[in-house]
Formats: structure tokens, C-alpha cells, sequence
């Protein structure tokens, strides 16, 4: 055995086992089944060109050199990225902790009990710091949370505002520059018009719906809104707010001065920069607009037993049920961020966050009184972390300044921003005191003590916060990593069993990818430093993005979109400026399939198309004559297909390069949905299919971990003509020729996590990635010739194999009184995460394993399926008090004195020798879902309910 090749590391089944599972299958070898699977006019003729892949020791040598590459600066930028500190408990016990960074989105409440505690916590920090009665469970950054703000507000408007055509959205001049940026994207395809302005001049009209404001703004300065509040109100029109989240903790919350709706990062909560990401941006609102609220929200309810149980509320995945009728396309959130600034919140306390808010501003106010000392004009009259000053000659100061290596950000000639973090001291002050005073003749001062708190009282909190007993107990770091321990433990990841969710791609994350993310060099670097302090970052970057290229087959790349629901967006803003520019503004229509994932539809309308559905055949592929009759219907109009390749239910459609054409030939552009890309790396590509732009989802196919639903990345690929419209940064340009606007807040958006897919390609190189993907397709044809003797497997394709994933039809079952939910709650009995429920096709699981599983993990999983098939048989219609209705046994259940059931305890929690000796324990019996909808909670029990 080869100890140094990644490739034998990654990959599950072993020489051995392969024989075994292709005579399973019914074919000579791996290379027979790929011949048949894989249309052959569609396959790559020559392998991939990429770097020979490097082992795991080497890769980390090489890493480690691009990381000393970085220039680490002190960093006063701010602009809503601050050094931090990560509490060193939660660093290992949950960034570095696989049983945390694995487990999937917790649409199996039962076993996501942890995170989903971690996540009410984190809800109930946010609630409480805005002063707001609600908020979702995280999004992906600052400016795209400000921009799901705008648009619930504009889809929240009053019948009179929508009758009188108000469509106007007013934004402050002082809104961070890359929140502009984001909200001019997300605008201007849905009719609202952006008003920028001085909030403290602008006159409202009944025209105006909304308004966003910064607190504090971006220049520093602390203002009183109370006036504006006035004239927005006067209007009936309504205000959402950006704020940072730890200044809260000293400053009256926006809540108690009329926002309704409050937005932000909580990348101040311990989280690093990561030269951008991902952090988790938080959305806070009043609960008139819970079911309009973007997102997910983890809501209180109780199980079979009466017991407390959470679970993901209201609206989750709306955007698969209303499709194109979805005011969001959300799909991912930043499920592993935001729990890590939940647990920063439940380190410190609210006592301790109080204690470091102060420190910055006491800090912040010393830097003034330093500045006055030196006849230095500063523009802020109140402040939390950041003073504006006036300077002679940036240019000079900056040249001083990044000698002494220090960043300040220069908003304009004679302009400099100094903002004050978590990790400064009073030793910094002089330092900066020092370089101001070289670059502006001034004679040296040296500051022995540190200024008093100069918030004036009026601006200051009145109110206490997180007062509930999980924010009291555990700032000892036993303690603390005691309850970590105890929720990672309700949680099933990819440290118990295989997580087989179709589309999801839930493969290994070795941990050698994983490893860099937590050096210094790589997540203390500020997203808008000069980009010469960035060789390291930028050569990843550069290289990544060409290797992607290499993969999909098309000329260029943009990193930016920070998930795969954003790089549909990205796309389809890509193809309509594209079409913009050729002065073909008027092909607005975007033809989708039936069979498409919910996120494509939603896209398609946030990015100003018209939403034209597609038939596909009783086989599950797209109807191509009913594809060609609306192609041709909507041939002056026609923008897009949006095609997910293999298609979503698991099948190489041998069709897709007709499809494509037919969409060229009527004028439109074909986006291919990245999904499934796990299935074509080094076979098939997305340009030989005929596809002009696709995005991926790193966080699946590229190895990105999917962290509890998050961190996400979904960058797009584009043919040549496209490449000049990839989206920009107003700070950092990026971008083509004639880009967009912006998609994320971040120039590369989360491009800390970048790492793991550049190390997963660096690692396995060309070959390595081409037998993966061989490897995911065996595997789901394992599974499905042992599946398919108990089993209807519902699309196979043209000589009878699957994809990388297949749809196993439940629905014969009705009769006997099962649904899926009962086979997926009862999969938690045998030690397994249920594969994707009820999609595309109602009553079905769609199971992908992928290639890190071996064929025992395989057996273990088909066995258990086996098993229910038997348990479904032996049932009767109407049977209530079956072993699968009351599944998942809880070991309460099973350690009880009373045992009322007509199976043994055995069936119920060990019905397979396996079990006796790995078994994982739901930790709470069948959630009521309606209950908690009809009885929203949302936050940690008040005090009260402790004492």
C-alpha cells in the first residue's frame, strides 16, 4: 500500500471489495459500468491538466510556505471585519471537531439536537443584543442579509404602498461601501429603485417603502436617529438597520428606537477574517414578519413524550415548496459560524461581552484624547471603535503606516479610518499615535493610561441582555467544553455513519484539508488589505480558479458567490448582462424543468426572469418536444435554460446536448445546475455538454465540509463571452472587463474554506479526481442491485444504471399504512442519517453515498433498508404502535420499567448485529411539528422558567 497517496486515503472501496461489488452490479469492471452510464458523446477526450498530486505531507510543507507568503499586518480597517479572538475551547472542540463540521443541515430534528440547541442560543443572543422579537438561524454575510431586509420590506408592503406603486428604497450615504454594492445587484432586477443620501436631509414621500441606515455608521459616528425614525414612520414606510452586533452590548439596540428589521455580521464574535469568510450574517425582525422572514429558525416544540424538542420552523426549505413564488432563494445558511458565535456568547456572558465592548471604546477614546494632544482633527463627536481623521497626505501616511506593517483604511485624500478591535492594547495606541505624528510633523506623545468610557448617556443601553441560565453557566473552560460536548453527542455526522442525502454529497473532509484553516496566516487577514499583503491568498485563489476552469471546461471564474442558492443567482446576473450589453434586454424568459431543485426557480425570478416550466417524461428525463415547442414559443423573449446535468433524479440524460442546442439555436443561454457535479469531474464537463455557465457547490463536490448546513461556496464558471460580466468588489476590484455589481460582501467571498478545495485537488490531482467520481457512481450502483431486489427504483439510465444517486420510490407502501417519514425516523434506529426526503418525487428517499464510503459501510446501510422493507411487510394498515411508527426509540424509551409495545426492546433499538457495538441514540422521540408552529418560540427560556 501506498501510504503517501491521498487518493487511496480518500476513495472507500478497496481492490478487493471492487471485484466483489461490480459482479454485484451485473458488469465486467469500474471502466464497463462508466461506458455504460456516461453517454459517450459526451465524454472527455484527454484527461484533465493539472498539477501531479502532492501527498498529505507535502501538501501541508507547501501550504505552509504560501501561508508565510501572507504579509500579517496589524489591521485598523474595519468596515465590518475585525481581528478577533477565538476562544482556544471552542477552536478545538468545534472548528477542529469533525463530529461538529460534518454533520448535515438539521432537516432530521431528532438527531440534530445539539446544533440545534447551539443555534436557539445563538437566536436568543441575537433577539436580545438587537432588542428585536425574532431571528432566523444565520445568513451568509452582512450585505446579503441587508439585501433579504430590502426585500422583505418591498414584499411586505402595504396594499396602498403597492396600489400608489412605492418602490423606492432609501440608503443611507453612510451604509458600508460593500452592502451598496450587494443591494444595487439584488434591485435592480426586481423594479426597486435605490435612493442614496444624507438620512439626516433626505425628505420621505409615500414613494419610499423602506430605508436602511448603519449603527454606527460607517465613518465611526454614533447618530441619534430618533428624528429620522420620525419622518420614516410619518410615511408608513419602514427601517432596517445595519449593526455591529458587539457595539449592542453598550449602545440602546435599535429595537428600542423602531427598526424593523436589524442586520449584520457576527464575525466580531470570535469568528476569524479569513480574507472574507465565511462569517454568519444575522437577521433580526419583529415577529409580524415571521413567515416572511429569509432563512431558517430553529423553534421550541415538544416529542412523542411531551418532551422539549427544537426543531427548524415555519418556512424551512420554502423555497423547494413556492419555487418561483419564493421571496428568497436562501438555501444555505452558516450553521458552524454561527454556533461558534452562539458559544462566544455563552463563554463570556453578557458580562463579559460588556467587559470587551468597553475595552475597544475606553481604547478608542484613548486614541482620540491622543489625537488632541497632537492638534489632530477628528470628525466623530460620539463613537464606538473608529474615528475619522483629517490628514495631511494619505498617500504618506499610508506609506509610514505599512512600514511600521499597520493598515488603516483612506476613504478619501486627506481622510484616514482608524478602527479599534478585541486583540488591541494601549501599546497599540502610541503605536498608531506614533505613525500619525511621523506622518503629520507632529512632535512624539506617549500615553501611560487609558481613557474612560465617552459614549455620551443618551446613546447608551439601558437594558439587560442574555439573562438566561445557558449564558451564566459555563465560563470556566471545563464547563464549557463539557456542554459542547454534551450537544455534539445528539448530533449524528460523519463520525458515526454514512450521510447518503442526495444532491448533498456528503463526502470525507480529510482533516489534513481541514488543518490549515486554523493558522494564523491564513484567518487573520483583513479582506480589503493592499492586495501585495496577500501573495499567499492570491496564488490559491488564482490557482484554484483555474483549476476550475480546467474541470468545467471554461474560460474564467468568480469565488465570490458564498453558496450554491448564490451561484444560481451569480449565473443567471451574468447571462442577463450579457444579454443587456447585446441590447436584449427584452429575453427575460428562463425555461426550468419539473424536476428542478426549488432554489432554481426562486433564482431565476430574484434575478428578473420569467419562470417557464418545462414537462419531463414518465423515464424522469426532460421532455425534449416539450422543451423545443416553448423554446421556439418564447424564441424572441427566451433568456435561459437552467438544466441540472446529471438531471435530478440520477440519470445521464443522452439528450442534454440537443437540449443545449436547442436553447443556442432560439437565442437563449444554457446555466447548468452544479449539484450533481460529482458525477462528471474528469468523465464530462459542463462546456462539452453545451452549457455556457454553471456554479458549484464546493461544499459538496470539492469537499468543503457542510457544517450543519453551513459554510457554503458556490462560484461560477463561464464560457469566454461571459467571463467580461463576472461580479466585482468596490474595494478590492474583481471581476471581468465589464463586471456586475456584487454577490457577497467579500471580493472572494468565504475564501478562507477555499483552502479545502484547493487542497482536495491539489491532492488527488487529475487522475485521482476522475476515479472519485468513477468511485461515486460504482457506489450508487452497488447500492441499488442490492436496493432494487426490495425496492422500486424509480429512473435508471438508458442500459439501466444510475448516476451518482437514485430515487428509491416508498409510495407502494401507503397501503400498508408507512410514508417515508416513518422509514427515515426509523433509520435513526440503525445508526443512519435518512437520505433526502420527499424530493424531487413526493414519498421517495434520494441516496447518494458517494466515493469515500466502503462497500461494509454500503452493506451496513442496505442492510438496515433491507430490515425496514421486512418490518414495512409484516405491518397492517392502521397499525399505530408499530416499530415504525414509534420510531426513533430514545434510550429513555428503552431503559424504562414500563414496556407497553408489541416488539421487544431488542427490535426496537438493536434490529442488526452491528448495533451492539457502535450505536447512536436519538435523543428524543418523534418531534410534533405543528405544535411548534402553532406556538412559535424561538429563543432560550426567559429566567423565570430557572429559578
Amino acid at each position: 500500500m501506498k501510504t503517501d497517496s491521498f487518493v487511496l486515503r480518500h476513495i472507500g472501496p478497496q481492490k478487493n471489495e471492487v471485484e466483489e461489488m461490480v459482479k454485484t452490479i451485473g458488469v465486467n469492471s469500474i471502466d464497463d459500468l462508466i461506458n455504460k452510464t456516461i453517454p459517450t458523446n459526451i465524454r472527455l477526450v484527454k484527461d484533465l491538466n493539472l498539477p501531479e498530486p502532492l501527498s498529505e505531507f507535502k501538501y501541508l510543507t507547501h501550504i505552509q510556505k504560501l501561508s508565510n507568503k501572507n504579509k500579517l499586518f496589524k489591521n485598523y480597517i474595519g468596515l465590518g471585519y475585525h481581528p478577533t479572538i477565538l476562544p482556544g475551547v471552542i477552536q478545538r472542540n468545534i472548528l477542529e471537531n469533525p463530529g461538529w463540521y460534518t454533520s448535515y443541515t438539521p432537516y432530521q430534528a431528532e438527531i440534530s439536537q445539539g446544533r440545534l440547541e447551539a443555534l436557539l442560543n445563538y437566536q436568543t443572543m441575537v433577539m436580545e443584543l438587537t432588542g428585536m422579537e425574532l431571528a432566523n438561524a444565520s445568513l451568509l454575510d452582512e450585505g446579503t442579509a441587508a439585501a433579504e431586509a430590502m426585500l422583505m420590506l418591498f414584499n411586505s408592503r402595504s396594499r396602498t404602498q403597492k396600489k400608489e406603486s412605492a418602490t423606492k428604497f432609501f440608503v443611507s450615504n453612510e451604509v458600508l461601501p460593500q452592502t451598496i454594492d450587494v443591494l444595487k445587484t439584488r434591485a435592480y432586477p426586481l423594479g426597486i429603485e435605490l435612493v442614496f443620501g444624507n438620512h439626516q436631509h433626505f425628505e420621505f414621500t409615500s414613494a419610499v417603502y423602506g430605508a436602511l441606515i448603519q449603527y454606527p455608521s460607517k465613518s465611526g459616528q454614533i447618530y441619534d436617529y430618533s428624528s429620522f425614525i420620525n419622518k420614516v414612520k410619518a410615511v408608513d414606510a419602514k427601517i432596517a438597520v445595519a449593526a455591529d452586533l458587539l457595539s449592542l452590548t453598550i449602545l440602546t439596540p435599535p429595537g428600542e428606537w423602531g427598526a424593523d428589521v436589524v442586520v449584520g455580521t457576527t464575525q466580531r464574535f470570535g469568528i476569524p477574517m479569513g480574507y472574507g469568510g465565511p462569517h454568519a450574517g444575522y437577521f433580526a425582525t419583529k415577529e409580524a414578519y415571521k413567515r416572511a422572514i429569509p432563512g431558517r429558525i430553529i423553534g421550541v416544540s415538544h416529542d412523542k413524550n411531551g418532551n422539549r424538542a427544537l426543531r427548524m420552523a415555519l418556512q424551512t426549505r420554502e423555497q423547494h415548496i413556492k419555487r418561483e413564488k419564493a421571496t428568497s432563494n436562501i438555501c444555505t445558511a452558516q450553521v458552524l459560524l454561527a454556533v461558534m458565535a452562539g458559544m462566544y456568547g455563552v463563554y463570556h456572558g453578557s458580562k463579559g461581552l460588556i467587559y470587551i465592548a468597553n475595552k475597544i471604546q475606553k481604547l478608542t477614546t484613548t486614541l482620540n484624547e491622543g489625537l488632541k494632544q497632537l492638534n489632530i482633527k477628528q470628525l466623530n463627536t460620539a463613537f464606538f471603535d473608529t474615528l475619522t481623521i483629517e490628514v495631511s497626505n494619505t498617500v504618506e501616511l499610508k506609506e509610514i503606516a505599512e512600514k511600521k506593517e499597520i493598515n488603516f483604511f483612506y476613504p478619501a485624500s486627506n481622510l484616514a479610518s482608524i478602527s479599534i478591535n478585541e486583540t488591541s492594547n494601549l501599546e497599540d495606541i502610541n503605536e498608531i499615535l506614533s505613525v500619525l505624528a511621523e506622518a503629520e510633523s507632529k512632535k512624539h506623545i506617549n500615553l501611560n493610561s487609558i481613557a474612560k468610557n465617552s459614549i455620551p448617556k443618551g446613546l447608551t443601553r439601558q437594558f439587560p441582555f442574555m439573562e438566561n441560565d445557558v449564558f451564566k453557566k459555563y465560563h470556566s473552560e471545563t464547563e464549557m467544553m463539557r456542554y459542547i460536548k454534551s450537544l455534539e453527542l445528539k448530533d449524528l455526522s460523519l463520525t458515526h455513519s454514512m450521510i447518503s442525502l442526495g444532491s448533498c454529497t456528503m463526502k470525507l473532509n480529510a482533516a489534513t484539508e481541514m488543518l490549515p484553516l486554523s493558522w494564523p496566516n491564513w484567518g487573520n487577514m483583513h479582506p480589503f488589505v493592499p492586495i501585495e499583503q496577500a501573495k499567499g491568498y492570491q496564488e490559491v485563489i488564482t490557482d484554484l480558479g483555474n483549476y476550475l476552469n480546467e474541470i468545467t471546461g471554461f474560460a474564467a471564474t468568480s469565488l465570490q458567490p458564498n453558496s450554491g442558492a448564490q451561484g444560481e443567482y451569480a449565473g443567471l446576473t451574468v447571462i442577463k448582462a450579457y444579454h443587456e450589453s447585446k441590447g436584449n434586454n427584452h429575453r427575460n424568459i428562463c425555461l426550468i424543468p419539473s424536476s428542478a431543485h426549488g432554489t432554481n426557480p426562486a433564482s431565476a425570478v430574484m434575478a428578473g426572469f420569467k419562470v417557464v416550466v418545462t414537462k419531463s417524461t414518465d423515464k424522469g428525463n426532460i421532455d425534449v418536444d416539450d422543451l423545443r415547442e416553448k423554446a421556439e414559443l418564447y424564441k424572441d423573449s427566451l433568456g435561459a435554460l437552467m438544466v441540472t446535468y446529471p438531471s435530478t433524479h440520477g440519470v445521464f440524460e443522452s439528450s442534454i446536448k440537443e437540449i443545449t442546442k436547442i436553447i443556442h439555436e432560439f437565442g437563449g443561454q444554457v446555466y447548468m445546475d452544479g449539484a450533481n457535479m460529482n458525477a462528471q469531474v474528469g468523465l464530462t464537463n459542463p462546456a462539452t455538454i453545451g452549457a455556457d455557465v454553471c456554479h458549484l457547490n464546493l461544499h459538496k463536490t470539492f469537499a468543503i465540509p457542510h457544517g450543519g448546513g453551513g459554510p457554503g461556496v458556490g462560484p461560477i464558471c463561464v464560457a469566454k463571452h461571459l467571463a467580461p460580466f463576472l461580479p466585482s468588489n468596490p474595494i478590492i476590484p474583481t471581476g471581468g472587463e465589464t463586471p456586475t455589481t456584487a454577490i457577497s460582501s467579500a471580493p472572494w467571498g468565504s475564501a478562507l474554506v477555499l483552502l479545502i478545495s484547493y487542497s482536495y485537488i491539489r491532492m488527488l490531482g487529475a487522475n485521482g479526481l476522475k476515479q472519485s467520481t468513477k468511485y461515486a457512481i460504482l457506489n450508487a450502483n452497488y447500492i441499488k442491485a442490492r436496493l432494487e431486489k426490495h425496492y422500486k427504483i424509480l429512473y435508471t439510465g438508458e442500459n439501466g444504471f444510475a448516476a451518482h444517486e437514485m430515487i428509491v420510490d416508498f409510495r407502494e407502501f401507503k397501503e400498508n399504512g408507512v410514508d417515508v417519514t416513518d422509514v427515515s425516523k426509523r433509520l435513526m434506529d440503525f445508526g443512519y442519517h435518512a437520505p433526502t426526503v420527499s424530493f424531487p418525487v413526493h414519498d421517495t428517499l434520494m441516496i447518494e453515498p458517494t466515493e469515500s464510503e466502503n462497500k461494509n459501510e454500503l452493506d451496513r446501510f442496505c442492510d438496515a433498508l433491507i430490515a425496514i422493507k421486512n418490518e414495512i411487510t409484516e405491518m397492517k394498515s392502521g397499525d399505530i404502535n408499530s416499530v415504525l411508527k414509534n420510531a426513533p426509540h430514545t434510550q429513555e424509551m428503552l431503559t424504562s420499567n414500563e414496556w407497553d409495545y408489541p416488539y421487544t426492546r431488542q427490535q426496537a433499538a438493536f434490529p442488526l448485529p452491528y448495533l451492539k457495538e457502535n450505536k447512536f441514540w436519538p435523543s428524543v422521540r418523534r418531534i410534533d411539528d405543528a405544535f411548534g408552529d402553532r406556538n412559535l418560540v424561538c429563543s432560550c427560556n426567559p429566567i423565570e422558567d430557572y429559578m
